[in-house]
């Protein structure tokens, strides 16, 4: 092709992933399919799953912040009150800001090795790349577990609450809605969720304010101004106890899963190797002080964390009135009224982050089919009308809504922390790996640089996934056998070299 003139072109046929053929005009640089011009990837002329067809450069900085804050919830911490500040003896926020520092240190991991490889894969690449393709596809399927029990966990909690808001439509009904129209949305392309997240988080944000308000207004007239600055939120002498705290720090790390979805947008973000790590971080940051400040209002507002269970003999009760707590706080500091409002919020967050989380789902599949680890025809398929995996998407609200029938949320909580907390180290490790031990030049400045927030980034992941229970690693084992056994298969006995195609502009 090189050879022709540069006005010079020829009529070829191309065998895009879903199997059909278009005539294309192909010049010596840039292939044209209807308007959309593409710069042909770096892989063997011959191979003919080459890519016609892009994931489209669209998302800003905001975009992608909006996207992880939205993924992990506005309110992520608010349903986890209850439980926090049992487990951690009154010591809720301080628990959150620990695995803020853990979650933030990771967030620089991924951001560095979206810098190197601003293409869509997650994990999956990044630990593909710096480590071994095998081990890459261990952290892509582990991390897939994380973004596929997102969407699964969402379902199960917006069906519940809806269902308790309208109980003349059954639990089963409402499955199916929010399965169906989480896919729908994603099948519209990019821009359409992008805009849908821009929606909820005002709404969400409107809510969380009035909380926040109606709660300081409480304080105020409890206790006045004073009572309004308290260091017993962080530290409490009287009930302290750094195994609480530890075990405490585990569940609140959930505020915080769902920020690596930023990654799976490289390719489909603005300067990646800038925005990137920037989405990240600030993610992090963000929710972290706003999860704190919302759990350090609502436990000045209810100082007894003890009384939400006393008095109750059975675990599942307990466990209600836990499950409940921050509700029972909107109705102390605003009434019914607040405490509706926040019900709503709350579904309209594990809406928003369910659409989320499908779409990391889908994008991740994506960069593992078009590698060819999985079947890429399936998997690697682009749609031509929105350029979104829209094969995957379907595949991931298929899985997503047979398991809302089969699970239950404390299930899928755990199970979301077993994947989740997998794939952090390797990325960790393969920030590490990338930035000093295979750079040519070693320093005590690179090694304050790159090797400390990876190596603590990768000790707090380690720290929060040996907590895990005993039945979370017996199910996350066994997902990982199938994984692993499907790759055996696929590598004829790991010994058929894997090949990992790079497409980054």
């Amino acid at each position: 092709m090189g050879n022709r003139a540069d006005n010079q072109c020829m009529e070829t046929k191309y065998s895009l992933h879903w199997g059909l053929d278009l005539n294309c005009t192909l010049d010596p640089s840039t292939l044209k399919i209807s308007n959309l011009a593409i710069k042909p990837p770096s892989i063997s002329p011959g191979d003919k799953h080459t890519q016609e067809i892009r994931l489209k450069r669209v998302l800003s900085l905001s975009d992608l912040i909006i996207y992880g804050i939205i993924l992990i919830q506005p309110v992520a911490a608010l349903p986890l009150f209850g439980h926090a500040n049992s487990i951690s003896r009154g010591h809720a926020v301080t628990s959150i800001l620990l695995a803020m520092t853990a979650m933030i240190f990771t967030a620089i991991s991924y951001g560095r090795m979206a810098n190197r490889y601003p293409v869509a894969g997650s994990a999956y690449t990044y630990v593909g790349k710096a480590l071994h393709p095998i081990v890459g596809f261990v952290a892509g399927w582990s991390m897939f577990m994380d973004y596929l029990f997102i969407p699964i966990l969402c379902i199960i909690f917006s069906s519940i609450a809806a269902n308790h808001m309208f109980p003349y439509i059954p639990v089963a009904a409402w499955t199916l809605v929010f399965s169906i129209g989480f896919s729908l949305l994603n099948l519209n392309g990019i821009r359409v969720a992008a805009g849908t997240n821009r929606i909820l988080i005002i709404f969400m944000g409107v809510v969380v304010f009035y909380f926040m308000g109606a709660a300081a207004r409480f304080i105020l007239i409890k206790k006045g101004m004073g009572g309004l600055f308290s260091t017993t939120p962080f530290y409490n002498p009287e009930s302290f106890s750094v195994q609480a705290l530890g075990s405490a720090t585990a569940l609140a790390a959930l505020t915080y899963i769902g920020f690596d979805g930023i990654s799976t947008l490289s390719e489909e973000a603005r300067n990646p190797k800038r925005n990137i790590m920037l989405a990240a971080v600030i993610t992090c940051l963000v929710t972290g002080i706003w999860s704190g400040a919302q759990v350090y209002l609502a436990q000045l507002s209810w100082p007894d964390w003890a009384s939400f269970t006393s008095g109750l003999e059975s675990e599942a009760a307990r466990s209600n009135a836990l499950d409940t707590a921050i509700m029972s706080v909107a109705n102390r500091v605003g009434g019914n009224f607040l405490d509706a409002s926040l019900s709503i919020v709350l579904l309209l967050g594990s809406i928003g982050s369910g659409i989320t989380g499908q779409l990391g789902a889908s994008r991740l599949l994506y960069g593992m089919g078009r590698d060819g680890v999985i079947p890429r025809r399936i998997f690697g398929h682009l749609d031509r009308k929105h350029a979104s995996p829209s094969y995957n998407i379907l595949f991931v609200g298929v899985l997503a809504c047979t398991g809302a029938f089969l699970l239950n949320y404390q299930e899928c909580a755990r199970l979301i922390n077993f994947g989740a907390f997998l794939a952090f180290m390797g990325v960790n490790i393969s920030a590490l790996s990338e930035y000093f031990i295979r750079s040519e030049k070693r320093t005590a400045g690179g090694f304050i640089r790159y090797v400390v927030p990876s190596l603590l980034g990768f000790l707090f992941c380690l720290a929060i996934w040996l907590n895990l229970p005993v039945k979370t690693f017996i199910i996350g084992g066994i997902w990982m056998g199938f994984g692993i056994i499907y790759l055996a298969i696929r590598t004829k006995g790991f010994r058929q070299k894997m090949a990992m195609i790079d497409f980054s502009t």
